[in-house]
């Protein structure tokens, strides 16, 4: 018998807060919070409207958010979730830091977004 992947998110998941932050010779910083919302199909990101961070250079911004959807749709579509996606996903807060944040750190923080989502939704084992 064969078994229906179960849709993800199964409701909505708000407030997913993650930190990433490694402090050695190549140091990392990144903290989101996103909103997981049920979608129609596949995977969807946005930034939410009116969305401040307090970061300069500014232009750097883009790569850091681009890096957040890539880190969550990686996981997302990892096989062993057995999982279909089927989620619009909100970027609600940003924290960046002058020494540390770069596109790595933000795809890593959105790589462990996805996995913390995903542990409040796993069936009861048996």
């Amino acid at each position: 018998m064969t078994s229906v992947p179960r849709r993800f998110p199964p409701y909505p998941i708000r407030g997913v807060r993650v930190r990433h932050q490694r402090q050695n010779c190549a140091p990392h910083f990144a903290q989101i919070e996103v909103d997981f919302e049920p979608a129609a199909q596949g995977f969807s990101f946005e930034v939410a409207e009116g969305l401040t961070v307090d970061y300069e250079p500014r232009d750097r911004l883009p790569g850091f958010f681009a890096a957040i959807a890539e880190g969550l749709e990686e996981q997302l579509s990892r096989p062993e979730h057995g999982i279909v996606t089927a989620t619009h996903v909100v970027l609600r807060q940003v924290r960046a830091e002058e020494f540390g944040s770069h596109d790595l750190a933000f795809r890593i923080a959105g790589y462990l977004a996805a996995r913390k989502a995903l542990e409040h939704t796993e069936p009861p084992r048996a």
